[in-house]
C-alpha cells in the first residue's frame, strides 16, 4: 500500500513471464524479486505460459527478497472441448487466460489445470476448457487476459454482445470478487481501442478492473536481447522482415509511475492490483513429506523389518558380527528410524532385489555407498568399514532432508525397473530437466540471429574454455584473444553483450536421464505434470531439487551402457567357457589389470576413458584399488590442481 503522504501510485505486477515461458520470457526469478523490491512493490506475480515450471524457485526468491510471491499461470483455453484437435483458425488453438492462486486450494487447482492442459488438451499448446475450469475454480482469481484473451478477441472483432456473454460466463464461474477485467496499454492501437469497452463491460457487470503490463523481460534495456531470444526460438534472423517479433519495447517490468503514465484514465485499475495482491496468500510448508510407504510382511513395522533384513544381510556380508559392526549398524538404524526413512531403505532394497532376481545389474554409487545398512541390504557393493566411509556423508543427523541413493542400472533393463516401480507403488513419474543457454551455445545462437558468419561465430565460441561453470565473463578475463575481439570488433562485442544477458536462460524442457519421483498419493494433487508433445512419458514440471523441496521422494535410476556391456560379457563367458563371474568376488589385487591402467589402455571404461584421465593414470602408475579411488576423486573441477602434488 502507499505510505501516508506518499503520492506514488499503488501498483504490483500481476502478469509476468519468467524464463520458464521458454524462449519467450527472459525474467529470472531472483532478478524479478529484487527488481520488485527495489520499486517498493509489496508483491509480484509469476504467470508463465501454461506451466508452473518455476513456481517454487520464484516463491523462495520472492520470500528471500521480502516481496510477497503470487503464483499464477497464463493458461490456454480451447475454443471448445479441450480434447478437440481442430485449430478453428487459431494457430495456438486456444485463448489466453490468466489465473492467480489465492491459497493452497487455489494452488492445487492451478496444478490440476496445468496438468490437464498437458495430459489431455495439448494441441500446439497445453489447453484447458471451461468444463475443467469450472471444476477447479475454487481458490483462483481469473482475469480477462491480454489481447489474446477470449473477451478482448470478441471486442476486437466488434462483437460487444458476445464479449458480454463471455464475461458473464466467467462471472458465473468465479463470482464478482474473483473475476477481474484486465486493462493493458503497450502503445498498441488495438489496446487503446478496446480499453474503454473493457472498462464499460466491467462497470455494467459490477466487476473491478486491474491494470497489467505483459512483462516478458526485466528492464527497458533488455529489449534487444529479448528480441534476439525470440529469433532463437523461431530460428529467425534479426533482419528478416516477416519474422515473429514483439510490437515495441514496452513489455518490461515498469515502475508504478510508468504504469500510471501508461493508463492515466484508470487509476482504480492500478490500485486494484493491491487488492488482488492482498487476496493472494499462498504459503508452502516445505516440512511435509509424501514418500511412499513400504508394507512389510506379517504386519511388522518398517523399522523392525529393516533391522531384520540388515542383520540377515550382515551375516552374509561379514560372517561373525563383531562389536564395531554392531555399533555402526545400530547407530545408522537409529538415525534412519528417527528421521522416518526406514520405508525409503526398504523401497530401494525392494527395487535392487527385483533387479537382481530379473538378471538386471543394479548397484548404488556415490554417497549411498557410505552406509553399512545399504551394504548389508545388498544395495551397494562397497564395505564402508573397510574403506573408512562416514555415514554422515550420506545422511547428516543434524539436517532435515530426504535421503538420496543413486542407483546405476543396466541400460537395457532401466525401463523394466521403472515399470516395476509404477506397478507396485503407483504414483510415479520421471523428472523434467531444462537445457540452458550455456556460454558457448549462447554465443552461437546469438551470432546466428545477428547474421554473424558461421565460421566467425564458431571461432568466438571456441575461445570460451570448455570447463564446468564457465561463463562468458570468466572467459573474457582469462582469454586475451577473446577480450581483444570484444574490444576491437563492434559486431562481436554486441553479440557477446547480448549472449551475456541470455546466458543461463532455460532453453527447452526434456526428461532427466535418471530422475524418478515416487509418492504415496496421486502426483497430480501434489505437483504439476508435463507430457512432451512427441512422447507418452509423464514427467514432473519441477526439476529434481524442487521435487525434493516439496516433500517428494526422488530416486536416480541411471541407465549405464557400461553395466550393459559388462552384463553381456559375463553372459558370453558363461556361454562359451562355462565360467560364471561374480563381480563382487573379483581379485582387486590383480597386477595384470593395473598394468593396463598404467599404460592408459582404458577406452570404454566408465570414468577412466577420457584423454585427461588416461594421462593421470600413466603418470600415477596405480597398483592398488585405493589409487584408482584417489584418481577418480581428484579428476574433477577443484581438486584437479592438486593431482601433480598427490
Amino acid at each position: 500500500m502507499a505510505r501516508p503522504g506518499d503520492n506514488r501510485p499503488s501498483f504490483v505486477h500481476l502478469h509476468v513471464h519468467s524464463e520458464y515461458s521458454l524462449l519467450d520470457g527472459a525474467c529470472r526469478a531472483a532478478d524479478l524479486a529484487r527488481a520488485a523490491k527495489a520499486m517498493e512493490m509489496p508483491a509480484v506475480a509469476i504467470t508463465d505460459h501454461g506451466n508452473l515450471f518455476g513456481a517454487i524457485d520464484f516463491y523462495q526468491e520472492a520470500c528471500t527478497a521480502g516481496v510477497k510471491p503470487i503464483i499464477g499461470s497464463e493458461l490456454y483455453l480451447a475454443p471448445g472441448d479441450r480434447r478437440d484437435k481442430e485449430a478453428r483458425g487459431l494457430r495456438e488453438a486456444g485463448y489466453h487466460l490468466l489465473l492467480l492462486a489465492m491459497n493452497l486450494v487455489g494452488y492445487r487447482n492451478l496444478i490440476r489445470l496445468s496438468t490437464i492442459g498437458y495430459m489431455e488438451g495439448f494441441y500446439y499448446k497445453p489447453r484447458i476448457d471451461k468444463v475443467v475450469l469450472r471444476e477447479h475454480s475454487e481458490g483462483l482469481i481469473c482475469t480477462s487476459g491480454c489481447l489474446g484473451g477470449e473477451i478482448p478477441q470478441k471486442l476486437l472483432s466488434g462483437d460487444y454482445d458476445a464479449a458480454k456473454r463471455l464475461a458473464e460466463q466467467y462471472l458465473d464461474i468465479f463470482g464478482a470478487e474473483r473475476f477481474f477485467i484486465e486493462l493493458q496499454d503497450h502503445g498498441m492501437e488495438e489496446q487503446r481501442h478496446i480499453n474503454p469497452e473493457l472498462a464499460d463491460l466491467a462497470n455494467r457487470l459490477g466487476v473491478a478492473t486491474i491494470a497489467t503490463n505483459d512483462v516478458h523481460y526485466l528492464a527497458h534495456d533488455d529489449v534487444e536481447s529479448h528480441d534476439v531470444l525470440c529469433c532463437i526460438a523461431t530460428r529467425a534472423r534479426i533482419d528478416e522482415e516477416n519474422r515473429f517479433k514483439f510490437y515495441n519495447d514496452q513489455f518490461y517490468l515498469k515502475s508504478p509511475e510508468e504504469m500510471a503514465a501508461a493508463l492515466p484514465g484508470w487509476p482504480e485499475a492500478l490500485a486494484n492490483t493491491l487488492r488482488v495482491a492482498e487476496m493472494c496468500n499462498v504459503a508452502f510448508d516445505f516440512g511435509k513429506r509424501f514418500a511412499p510407504r513400504y508394507q512389510p510382511p506379517d504386519e511388522k513395522s518398517a523399522d523392525d523389518y529393516l533391522r531384520e533384513l540388515v542383520y540377515q544381510g550382515a551375516d552374509g556380508r561379514y560372517g561373525a558380527i563383531h562389536e564395531e559392526l554392531r555399533q555402526r549398524i545400530d547407530y545408522e538404524l537409529s538415525v534412519i528410524r528417527d528421521k522416518g526413512f526406514s520405508g525409503y531403505f526398504l523401497i530401494v532394497w525392494d527395487l535392487v532385489r527385483y533387479a537382481r532376481e530379473n538378471n538386471i545389474p543394479a548397484v548404488a554409487r556415490g554417497s549411498g555407498c557410505s552406509t553399512v545398512v545399504g551394504y548389508c541390504l545388498g544395495i551397494s557393493a562397497v564395505d564402508p568399514l573397510h574403506y573408512g566411509l562416514y555415514f554422515e556423508r550420506f545422511m547428516d543427523p543434524e539436517r532435515d532432508e530426504m535421503p538420496d541413493i543413486d542407483i546405476d542400472i543396466c541400460q537395457d533393463g532401466r525401463q523394466d525397473i521403472i515399470n516395476y516401480v509404477r506397478g507396485k507403488y503407483g504414483h510415479v513419474a520421471q523428472i523434467i530437466t531444462f537445457g540452458r543457454l550455456k556460454a558457448r551455445a549462447a554465443i552461437r545462437d546469438v551470432c546466428r540471429a545477428l547474421n554473424v558468419p558461421l565460421a566467425q561465430a564458431d571461432r568466438v565460441a571456441r575461445l570460451v574454455p570448455d570447463e564446468l561453470k564457465m561463463t562468458i565473463d570468466k572467459a573474457l578475463k582469462r582469454e586475451p584473444e577473446l577480450k581483444k575481439l570484444y574490444e576491437n570488433d563492434a559486431t562481436i562485442r554486441k553479440a557477446l553483450d547480448i549472449a551475456r544477458k541470455l546466458e543461463g536462460v532455460a532453453r527447452h524442457a526434456s526428461v532427466h536421464a535418471a530422475g524418478v519421483v515416487i509418492a504415496d498419493q496421486p502426483l497430480e494433487g501434489l505437483i504439476p505434470l508435463y507430457k512432451p508433445a512427441d512422447s507418452t512419458d509423464v514427467i514432473t514440471q519441477f526439476e529434481g531439487p524442487t521435487v525434493e523441496k516439496v516433500g517428494l521422494l526422488k530416486m536416480d535410476f541411471l541407465g549405464l551402457r557400461t553395466l550393459s556391456q559388462i552384463h553381456r560379457a559375463r553372459e558370453l563367458i558363461l556361454q562359451h567357457h562355462g565360467i560364471e563371474i561374480d563381480l563382487e568376488k573379483l581379485d582387486l589385487t590383480d597386477q595384470n589389470v593395473y598394468e593396463l591402467l598404467q599404460r592408459g589402455q582404458t577406452r570404454g571404461i566408465f570414468q577412466f576413458e577420457s584423454g585427461g584421465m588416461r594421462d593421470v593414470l600413466m603418470k600415477m602408475k596405480p597398483n592398488r584399488i585405493e589409487d584408482l579411488i584417489a584418481a577418480n576423486a581428484l579428476f574433477r573441477l577443484g581438486p584437479m590442481e592438486y593431482i601433480d602434488e598427490y
